[in-house]
């Protein structure tokens, strides 16, 4: 017969025990300050802002999470299958029973030096106001020229022109190649930023490259650019790596796209919303042409309304011829009295109803004339203007120009050939017609 002991000792509850545990943790000060390497897997954010991940390595695994605050400060976040250090408390989750981590700050791993300098130099530079938002500066609706700077070989080039030969081809796209990557990168990009703003003063700047790791990005965290880029005249949008990925230049620049291919949309208007706004105008116009049509039309009706009819003032002058004539009749019969001269003289200036008749519809037609002639000028005038801006939106459409006997000549990788210096004898080029394209092998080049 099994023998139980006098004095058995109370049984926990299961909350009693998770906040025993929980105590136990947040007791262990080694615990509250820890950091933790691994990689990432089931990587979430959900709409509240919180992210959720868990850290493994090859034979464990750590359940992790950061709260919405924290994630905001963050200038990395990581991916399913990064290598990253996460800093935080270990702590328990009474409602699921399990032990995770509470993470404030990400890192990738292994490169915890370079991100130590990209906090400080950020921290340095915000104090000295350069990500002020205050100071970043509008975007033009509507650029004419557009300039790029970013690797003449790279694939954010080639992203970039195809969006906006899409959304707007009738902006001026002009390169300043410079590396991207290495340690001539710095230099090459101050220099591009500084060419564009004195030789072609584009209306805005991009500023591109693809995605990669921090080191790869690491020209874009350089003082020498963030300060160049301040300096520029043109504002500037930058669109370097990914998404996730944040730079210096992402913080001074006027605006930050996600993508080189996003910061030639953010660049760039729709042409199809510009064709709508041109339609919008030339009603606009002509609603305005209209009014000031009738407007006319109604102050000559005033003016016509104002004119005294011929007739009338001819019963006006026998009226006072009448009376004349009755003073003369009662005055004096043997001398020429001043009525009898005023009389005459009156009657030496009477003209005949006819000719009174004719010269006042003459006076009324040369008036509805002017009033005519004032209209249609005016109507005219607006007519030539909005044909003059028609004409010069189809000058500026390169379709247009290449309709009118010229050609776009192509490297292979679709780069524009602006100078023949440029090429070599048995180059294969690309020749684009209005019509059609033409490849061809280039013989000789002579400079001009």
């Amino acid at each position: 017969m099994e023998q139980f002991p006098l004095f058995q000792p109370l049984p926990w509850s299961v909350t009693d025990l998770t906040r025993y545990v929980r105590e136990l943790l947040e007791g262990d000060e080694l615990l509250q300050d820890l950091w933790v390497e691994g990689e990432v897997s089931n990587f979430s954010r959900p709409a509240s802002g919180h992210i959720y991940f868990t850290l493994k390595d090859a034979s464990a695994s750590l359940r992790c999470v950061m709260w919405r605050s924290n994630v905001l400060q963050q200038a990395f976040l990581p991916r399913d299958g990064n290598a990253v250090r996460v800093h935080g408390t270990i702590n328990i989750y009474e409602a699921g029973g399990q032990y995770q981590l509470y993470a404030d700050i990400i890192r990738p791993a292994g490169e915890g030096a370079l991100y130590q300098e990209f906090i400080r130099l950020k921290a340095r530079l915000e104090e000295e106001g350069l990500f002020d938002l205050a100071k970043k500066r509008p975007i033009p609706l509507a650029p004419v020229r557009i300039g790029v700077v970013t690797s003449p070989t790279g694939a954010a080039l080639r992203d970039i022109l195809n969006t906006l030969s899409r959304r707007y081809p009738l902006a001026e796209v002009i390169l300043a190649p410079t590396p991207v990557q290495g340690s001539e990168a710095p230099t090459g990009i101050v220099a591009a930023l500084e060419t564009l703003n004195r030789v072609v003063a584009p209306d805005v700047i991009l500023l591109a490259r693809g995605g990669g790791s921090i080191e790869d990005l690491w020209a874009f965290n350089d003082e020498r650019v963030a300060r160049a880029i301040i300096a520029s005249d043109a504002p500037v949008i930058t669109g370097v790596g990914h998404e996730t990925d944040f730079t210096i230049a992402d913080f001074t620049c006027d605006l930050r796209a996600p993508t080189p291919t996003a910061a030639a949309e953010l660049a760039s208007p729709v042409r199809q919303e510009l064709l709508l706004q041109l339609g919008q105008l030339a009603r606009q116009l002509q609603h305005q042409l209209a009014r000031k049509q009738h407007g006319e039309m109604q102050r000559l009706d005033y003016l016509a309304r104002r004119l005294v009819h011929p007739a009338e003032q001819l019963r006006r002058r026998q009226n006072d011829l009448r009376q004349l004539a009755q003073r003369l009749h009662a005055a004096t019969r043997g001398r020429l009295t001043r009525e009898q001269l005023r009389i005459v003289q009156l009657q030496q200036r009477l003209v005949t109803p006819r000719h009174l008749i004719q010269r006042e519809q003459n006076r009324l037609e040369a008036l509805a004339a002017r009033t005519r002639r004032a209209v249609q000028n005016g109507f005219g005038q607006r007519q030539l203007n909005l044909a003059r801006l028609a004409s010069s939106l189809d000058h500026l459409n390169p379709e247009g120009v290449l309709a009118r006997g010229y050609s776009i000549v192509q490297r292979g990788n679709g780069a524009v050939v602006h100078d023949a210096a440029s090429l070599s004898a048995g180059d294969r080029i690309g020749i684009r017609f209005h019509r059609g394209q033409a490849s061809a092998r280039v013989e000789t080049t002579r400079k001009d």
